[in-house]
């Protein structure tokens, strides 16, 4: 791969003559190892000296072998592993001035002014109150000859730059904090488990997931498995909840549904902050229902297992940017967290986010819930309002008239059924008839279309592949059939999820409008597919799916490499001319390299990956991990890469290959392809009710504008539609991909972190922003 000069600063001497230390405190979650790993790997790129801090605080004011000097190797395999690999503590001595007095003269000695803390917001103001004494206590140390003058001289002022780990995303001012998405996780993966017992016995299972203080856990996994009700402290239920609970527990069984499910956070309370728990619950639905119920508590297991690949990434991405906040870190400059803001990598001031965040508390405290949920930020109170839309609201028995369709398009990816769900259901809440066309637009074309209803879909969320059937088949040899079905069955719009041939089948109906009529129907296209190359959104429904899967796969064979010693996996994934799957891999497998279509590459550079993996070789990390986009060279096939590894590598290692296949279309959906899928369609419903009252004209629908036609798509921070006539020009048609691709900007992280002297692009750093000004822009609800 070119080895370009990415950056315009010397990013390889930013930390020359400086010292970074690394803690985790608090309740550990996983993926700080991740973030660890990139803190000592870019720190020692950058010239610095890295030191791990074990067990957290404690190990601050304890000092001796706590505080070690890191080495690139000895951050080699934790990136797969759960929890924390250099310890965390609860530390009651850190909390005393005597105790702070320690730590800072542990820090000085070393010639530490840098500390990264991760952790949760306990952790990160106790980092800030340590920051604001570092004068007087460098001042009382010298006093009483702890430290000298010099040494003080040379420490004058302290950076601190935090990663906030909680499993509960209860941190105000980031998207999602390291470890939610693993928790998440954890719990589906039971929930999935639960649900097929609980249909077996027709039982009601009540699951109790963490979050003392904050609801996500619950309310995403409500979302993701498609739960009958959920509590959650930010939004208390009505007076009369019982009464309703029990009512919508019968109305899903006369439905025809076999089971119960309702998930309870930790802390949730009724209205006057009594609170409601597990066995609450189930001996009211046992008393007054006489269902068999369960309650199912699932504790620590939340916190266990391996790092999702979302949080490998994060922590990885979180780590390089808490490097460079730290390196370009003045005594002027307030102590911030990195965090995550849609793709965005942001540096939010950290005592404005841990205000807020006790802000929440208060505000639940007070019995101001609305306001807590306000503070909670924008994304939360969209999770919440599609909840509610999807579990509380019912079709009403007045009809709108109109008819909307669902289809499936191209590949099968994990998670289009949660957006057919979502798509029917909420069709159905504003009034509309719903239709689901099997087999694409084949099926459009051939009348396979049918009426579906709000129970059919019922338990779609969990399913992996396409319930409705998929083809790839374009529309244009079918437009006068397509034409006649519309008109046939009374179509008013419709609703396309699928990947790159959703796109393209959508810009030919948009063609066809001129010579039929019945196509001036308004569409709208949601992107579904594990390639993640349809123009105009930076995610696609199954991308995280088929990362998970591959990042899943890379730690086994690592595993396995790491057995047999001195041996190079190379490793072929989908994507088509698309190097997302691939690069996101990379990253979340600790890769040595990664091929892809988009960042060329030549002899020469695959020479000097030979070359470093053989100097590879001669460390303690005697392994290697390659992963090649399946279309990235149409010469430098994977067998030719194999073959060239092995005659190079003979005599210092061996060389294995896997083409991971369609494995990576299948399984059950992630939760965050489950949660992504049922937003996108609530979205798209409200757009197309929207867009359908607008076009009537006397009773008929005729839509033939570019904004008729829209990709719904993720774009940084928030969701929007796009008309596809607009996107033609952003797309690279030949190789089906976007002419610009956010994700290709995190590729010099991936060759830092395998030891690659190349620059780092910090032109595009992320600036500080404040919190409160974030919270004023709130959007609207759905």
């Amino acid at each position: 791969m070119a080895q370009t000069l990415l950056g315009h600063r010397h990013t390889e001497s930013l930390g020359a003559g400086k010292a970074i230390a690394v803690l985790t405190s608090g309740g550990d979650a996983q993926g700080m190892n991740a973030a660890v790993r990139a803190v000592v790997r870019v720190g020692i790129y950058t010239g610095a000296k890295v030191y791990f801090v074990h067990e957290g605080y404690q190990g601050l004011v304890d000092g001796g072998d706590n505080i070690k000097e890191a080495t690139w190797e000895s951050v080699s395999m934790m990136l797969q592993l759960g929890g924390t690999v250099i310890g965390s503590a609860r530390c009651q001595d850190f909390r005393t001035r005597e105790g702070r007095l320690k730590a800072a003269r542990n820090l000085v000695k070393r010639g530490i002014t840098n500390l990264c803390v991760i952790g949760g917001d306990g952790s990160l103001t106790g980092a800030d109150t340590f920051r604001a004494e570092w004068s007087s206590l460098l001042a009382e140390l010298v006093k009483v000859g702890g430290i000298t003058a010099e040494e003080a001289k040379k420490s004058s002022y302290l950076n601190i730059v935090g990663m906030v780990g909680s499993i509960d995303n209860d941190f105000c001012g980031t998207d999602m904090t390291i470890g939610t998405d693993s928790a998440l996780h954890r719990i589906m993966e039971i929930v999935d488990a639960i649900t097929t017992t609980a249909q077996s016995h027709q039982r009601t299972f009540v699951l109790e997931v963490m979050g003392r203080h904050c609801g996500y856990l619950a309310l995403i996994t409500a979302l993701a498995c498609g739960a009958d009700w959920v509590f959650i402290p930010e939004s208390p239920p009505e007076d009369d909840w019982e009464d309703h609970l029990c009512r919508r527990l019968t109305e899903t069984r006369l439905g025809g549904s076999r089971l119960n499910i309702i998930i309870v956070a930790e802390g949730a309370i009724d209205k006057r902050g009594k609170a409601i728990t597990s066995d609450d619950i189930k001996t009211l639905v046992v008393k007054r229902l006489g269902y068999d119920t369960r309650v199912t508590i699932l504790g620590h297991v939340q916190r266990g297992g391996t790092p999702s690949a979302f949080d490998r990434i994060l922590g990885s991405r979180m780590g390089v940017e808490a490097v460079m906040a730290l390196l370009e870190g003045t005594p002027d400059t307030p102590a911030c967290v990195v965090s995550l803001s849609g793709n965005q990598a942001v540096r939010l001031p950290l005592m404005e986010c841990v205000q807020v965040t006790k802000d929440v508390t208060m505000a639940m405290n007070e019995g101001r819930f609305d306001e807590a949920l306000k503070l909670r930020g924008r994304n939360f109170q969209n999770n919440w309002n599609v909840y509610k839309m999807l579990a509380h609201i019912r079709p009403p028995s007045t009809k709108s008239g109109h008819t909307l369709a669902v289809l499936n398009v191209g590949a099968p990816a994990a998670g289009m059924n949660a957006a057919v769900r979502s798509t029917v259901r909420i069709g159905l809440i504003h009034g509309h008839r719903m239709l689901a066309v099997h087999d694409g637009f084949e099926g459009l074309a051939h009348g396979k279309v049918e009426e579906i209803s709000w129970e059919r879909v019922g338990s779609w969320t969990g399913l992996g592949g396409s319930k409705l059937g998929t083809k790839r088949t374009l529309p244009k040899k079918y437009f006068e059939e397509i034409g006649a079905n519309i008109s046939n069955f009374g179509i008013h719009g419709l609703i396309i999820i699928g990947g790159f041939e959703a796109f393209t089948g959508s810009l030919e109906l948009m063609e066809g409008r001129t010579k039929y009529e019945e196509l001036c129907i308004p569409l709208c296209i949601i992107p579904a597919t594990v390639s993640n190359n349809v123009p105009g959104s930076d995610f696609s429904i199954g991308a995280d799916t088929a990362l998970n899967t591959i990042t899943t796969t890379c730690d086994r064979i690592k595993q396995s490499a790491a057995g047999t010693k001195r041996r190079v996996f190379i490793i072929e994934t989908m994507g088509g001319f698309c190097g997302y799957l691939a690069t996101m891999a990379g990253l979340a497998g600790g890769a040595d390299a990664a091929y892809i279509y988009e960042d060329h590459f030549n002899i020469h550079d695959l020479q000097v990956n030979v070359e470093h993996l053989t100097e590879k070789m001669k460390t303690t990390v005697k392994r290697g991990l390659i992963l090649r986009n399946e279309r990235c060279n149409e010469n430098y096939t994977t067998d030719f890469i194999y073959n060239l590894y092995s005659e190079e590598g003979k005599g210092i290692f061996d060389c294995r290959k896997n083409v991971l296949g369609h494995m990576q279309q299948g399984g059950t959906p992630t939760p965050f392809d489950r949660n992504f899928g049922t937003k996108m369609g609530a979205k798209a419903v409200a757009w197309i009710t929207g867009k359908i009252k607008e076009c009537s004209r006397h009773g008929r629908i005729f839509a033939n504008t570019d904004d008729s036609a829209c990709l719904l798509g993720m774009r940084k921070r928030s969701l929007v539609f796009q008309p596809i006539t607009e996107l033609k020009e952003q797309t690279d048609f030949e190789h089906r991909i976007p002419k610009e691709q956010w994700w290709l900007k995190l590729r010099p992280i991936l060759k830092i972190l395998a030891k690659y002297n190349i620059e780092l692009d910090t032109s595009e750093k992320a600036h500080l922003e404040h919190i409160t000004h974030k919270r004023i822009s709130l959007e609207s609800n759905i």
